[in-house]
């Protein structure tokens, strides 16, 4: 039997045994991050009547793939799903930590979900400058402009 041939979990310097020092805690964080993201806009849409029944459907299905995955992927690398929130100090933590949390609705303790989730809603424009150089010599300029909106933007009305 090849290394090739024995499941993950149980490769000697898998991720399992040296989960601190690798990426799929972080990769997993962004990817539930990002769900629940998506499910809070879903909410949104669905009280707004934006949704028919089948859309619904197909997004409820495809959130619970997405959630039964993630916990699949935390059980081959031995994560605590728990372990998925990061504290930001101050800041709060990056996801709800329980009881979650419902669109629309203020929380006692606001978490940085609930911040994107209202500026996804909102809408913000984001405007920079970029100058990128070596030995003094202005070699890129970059002039960004960033709209980040969970609305179509033929709905906006954006000159």
């Amino acid at each position: 039997m090849t290394s090739s041939d024995v499941p993950i979990q149980a490769i000697p310097g898998s991720p399992k045994s040296t989960k601190e020092a690798g990426l799929a805690p972080l990769l997993l964080t962004v990817v539930e991050l990002v769900r629940q993201l998506m499910e809070a806009q879903i909410i949104r849409r669905m009280e707004a009547g934006e949704l028919s029944d089948e859309e619904l459907d197909r997004a409820a299905g495809s959130l619970r793939k997405l959630e039964e995955q993630v916990i699949e992927t935390c059980k081959i690398f031995d994560i605590d799903p728990a372990d998925l929130n990061i504290d930001l100090g101050e800041v709060g933590t990056l996801l709800p930590k329980s009881g979650g949390y419902y669109p629309g609705q203020t929380s006692t303790s606001p978490t940085i979900l609930e911040l994107l989730d209202r500026l996804l809603n909102t809408g913000v424009v984001l405007q920079g400058e970029v100058d990128l150089g070596l030995a003094n010599i202005d070699l890129i300029h970059a002039k960004l402009q960033l709209l980040l909106t969970s609305k179509r933007i033929d709905s906006l009305n954006l000159p």
